[in-house]
């Protein structure tokens, strides 16, 4: 991320927290409510931004995480090799999500806000896993490195340690890619 970027981040973060220092006046006696200022609604803009990649980062995880349990349920004999990938897995998804995918709008004007159930709700059916076990560890290593490449995309436009967890999750989905086809036999 460039100086930039982190510069206009910081702006609106210290927009947002200046704002939320000041506190909203009340509509009394007529008055109009407040409108937002310039700072408030760039750091909103950013704020959601940020939870709508978070949550393709946690839909991309657990998906994977669906993966492993669809192609153990199949083959419980991988279950040595794959349990240990399956709960590093687990993790990522967990540590994808914290910090929230919700966001709350500052402006007055409805607006959906982006969140976690509502993705779950629009999931696809999980992929069943190939009959032959070594068939179903190539395809659970393409979706270990599919995972990887979400994970590497979103890092231009992630925010500094949100883009620093994301690389390390990519690559840990390439070791895991490489472990699950080259690494060892089946």
């Amino acid at each position: 991320m460039t100086t930039t970027g982190r510069r206009a981040l910081l702006r609106a973060g210290a927009a947002a927290g200046a704002a939320a220092l000041v506190g909203c006046t009340s509509s009394e006696g007529g008055e109009a409510p407040r409108k937002p200022s310039a700072a408030e609604l760039e750091a909103e803009r950013a704020a959601r931004a940020e939870a709508a990649l978070r949550l393709r980062s946690v839909t991309a995880a657990r998906s994977l995480l669906e993966r492993y349990d669809t192609t153990l349920a199949a083959h419980p004999a991988l279950a040595p090799r794959l349990t240990p990938l399956r709960r590093s897995v687990a993790a990522h998804a967990k540590a994808l999500g914290e910090g929230g995918t919700a966001v709350k709008p500052v402006t007055t004007s409805p607006s959906p806000s982006v969140s976690a159930s509502a993705s779950a709700s629009m999931a696809p059916a999980p992929v069943p896993a190939p009959a032959d076990p070594r068939a179903a560890l190539k395809e659970l290593a393409a979706a270990e490195r599919q995972a990887a490449d979400r994970h590497t995309n979103a890092l231009l436009t992630a925010p500094p340690e949100y883009a620093r967890l994301l690389a390390s999750v990519a690559a840990a989905g390439a070791a895991h890619a490489y472990l699950l086809t080259e690494g060892a036999p089946a």
